[in-house]
C-alpha cells in the first residue's frame, strides 16, 4: 500500500552510487581503525557510559527491527545508565498502551505469578516481534528485580512513545475516565465516537477522510483539552492518573493526525508522527522530574539527527534532531548501531508472516564496508570534533537501514546519505549479526 510504503520508507535514500560517490574507504579505514574499542563483554562499554552517562537523553538506534546484538547491547548500556548513572526511564519505538502493561510488571503491579513473557504474549499488532522477543523478555525480568527495592516514586519505567494503538488507547481511557473522572466521561465518550465509528480500522478513517474532507480532528482535540484541564481534587487523587490519561488522550488525537495525513504524499505523516514521540518524551521528562534522565530505543532513522542527512532535503524530521534542537547537543548522546550481515527478522509486506532473512554484506562504500575493514567482530566508535572535521569522514556515505519490511534482494536501497560522524555521537558495529527469537 503506498501509503504504507511511504512512512517506512520516507527517510530520503539517494540512488546509492551517488550517496557513496565521495567515499574513500581506505583512508577511512586508516583512520578509524585506532579508534575502534573492541566489544566483547560489559565492561567495554566503560567509555561510551562515562560520556554519554551525563547527558539528559541518550538515544539508542538500530539499523534493523530484528537484530538480537542490537536488542542485547541496548540492554547491556541501559542497565548500566541505570545502576550507574541514575537514568530514570527507557521509552521504546513501540505502542503505549502496550508497553504500559510492560510498565505495570517491572513496577511490580502485575497479578501474583504473571510473568514477562505472559506480558509480552498479549502484543498483538504487527510486527509483534520487535517487542515480544526474548531479549525484551530479558531486560523486563532484570528491571522487576532491579525495581523490588527501590521506593515506588523512583522505580525505573518502560514505555512506548509511538503514536500507534490508538483502538486501545480510547478503550483505556473510556475506562480510566470512568473510574476516576466520572463526570467527563459523557463527553469524552461523545466525541469519541467520532473516530469509534470506524470499526477499528484506521485505513478506513483515512480513505474517508480523503474521499469527504471530513475528520475527527476537532473532536479528538477537545478530548486532550478536557483531559488537560482536569483538576486535582481537593481530597487529592493521584497525578500518575492524569498523566496516563494525558498520554491516551496524545495517542488518540496523534494517531488521528498521522492517519489522515498519511494518505497524502510528502513528509507530514511521517513529522506527525515524529513531534507525537517526541511530545512523548517531553511528557515522561516532565513526569519524572526537574533532574531526570532518559533512554530511548528506536530505529537510526529516529534517533540519528536528521539534519545531518539527506532526509533534511524533503523536510523530514527525527527525533535526533528535535532533541539536539529542543535540549542542546551537549544534554543528548546518539548511539548508531550497524551489522555488515547477518540474519534479521521481517516481512514481506505490512502484516506478512515473520520471516528470518539474510542481510546480505554491506553494499561496497558505505559505511558499514568500512566498518567491516576495521579488525574487531564487534566494537564502537566514540566521534570527536577531530572525526568531525576529517574530510573524507564529513561526506554523505551510505548508512543501511533496514525496515519491518525487508526485500534482501533490494538491500542496494535500504541506505541512507549520512555525515555519519555527525549523525551520531557514537556508533556500535556488529560485523556479523542473527535474528531476535519472538516469545511463544
Amino acid at each position: 500500500m503506498k501509503i504504507i510504503n511511504f512512512f517506512l520508507f520516507c527517510t530520503v535514500f539517494l540512488v546509492f552510487e551517488s550517496a557513496i560517490a565521495k567515499a574513500e574507504p581506505n583512508k577511512l579505514t586508516a583512520f578509524l581503525a585506532p579508534k575502534a574499542i573492541p566489544l566483547k563483554q560489559r565492561s567495554d562499554l566503560d567509555r561510551l557510559i562515562e560520556t554519554a552517562g551525563s547527558n539528559k537523553l541518550v538515544l539508542l538506534g538500530e539499523s534493523t527491527h530484528g537484530t538480537h546484538e542490537f536488542y542485547h547491547w541496548r540492554s547491556e548500556i541501559s542497565k548500566r545508565l541505570i545502576t550507574e548513572k541514575g537514568f530514570s526511564f527507557i521509552a521504546v519505538e513501540g505502542d503505549w498502551p502496550s508497553l504500559y502493561r510492560l510498565n505495570e510488571y517491572v513496577k511490580g503491579r502485575s497479578k501474583p505469578g504473571t510473568s514477562a513473557a505472559d506480558v509480552l504474549k498479549t502484543f498483538g499488532r504487527w510486527p509483534r516481534w520487535m517487542w515480544a522477543n526474548q531479549d525484551i523478555e530479558a531486560l523486563a525480568e532484570w528491571l522487576r528485580e532491579f525495581n523490588k527495592t527501590r521506593p515506588e516514586a523512583d522505580k525505573i519505567g518502560l514505555f512506548g512513545m509511538d503514536v500507534y494503538g490508538q483502538w486501545e488507547a480510547i478503550d483505556d481511557l473510556l475506562a480510566l475516565a470512568g473510574a476516576y473522572f466520572p463526570e467527563q466521561l459523557p463527553d469524552i465518550q461523545r466525541r469519541l465516537n467520532c473516530f469509534k465509528q470506524y470499526d477499528r480500522d484506521e485505513w478506513m478513517y483515512a480513505r474517508a477522510t480523503a474521499r469527504g474532507g471530513f475528520s475527527c480532528e476537532k473532536e479528538l482535540t477537545e478530548v486532550l483539552e478536557i483531559i488537560q484541564n482536569l483538576k486535582p481534587k481537593p481530597s487529592g487523587d493521584d497525578p500518575k492518573i492524569r498523566f496516563r490519561a494525558r498520554q491516551k488522550a496524545l495517542v488518540i488525537k496523534n494517531a488521528e493526525d498521522f492517519f489522515r495525513l498519511a494518505i497524502r504524499e510528502g513528509p507530514d505523516a511521517w513529522n506527525s508522527r515524529v513531534k507525537h514521540m517526541w511530545v512523548s518524551i517531553e511528557g515522561l521528562l516532565e513526569r519524572h522530574g526537574t533532574e531526570a534522565k532518559g533512554i530511548i530505543w528506536a530505529h537510526n532513522t529516529h534517533v540519528g539527527d536528521a539534519s545531518k542527512t539527506t532526509m533534511i532535503l524533503r523536510e523530514t524530521l527525527n527525533i535526533g534532531q528535535l532533541s539536539r534542537q529542543a535540549l542542546g547537543a551537549d544534554r543528548v548522546h546518539i548511539v548508531g548501531f550497524g551489522t555488515d550481515q547477518g540474519k534479521v527478522n521481517a516481512g514481506a509486506y505490512w502484516g506478512a508472516p515473520m520471516s528470518i532473512m539474510p542481510v546480505p554484506k554491506a553494499q561496497p562504500g558505505s559505511i558499514e564496508e568500512v566498518f567491516a575493514r576495521l579488525g574487531p567482530e564487534a566494537f564502537y566508535l566514540m566521534f570527536s570534533d577531530e572525526d568531525r572535521r576529517y574530510e573524507p569522514l564529513d561526506q554523505l556515505i551510505g548508512n543501511r537501514a533496514i525496515g519491518v519490511i525487508y526485500d534482501p534482494r533490494r538491500d542496494y536501497a535500504q541506505y541512507v546519505a549520512s555525515r555519519v560522524a555527525r549523525r551520531y555521537d557514537s556508533f556500535v558495529f556488529i560485523k556479523n549479526t542473527r535474528e531476535l527469537t519472538p516469545v511463544r
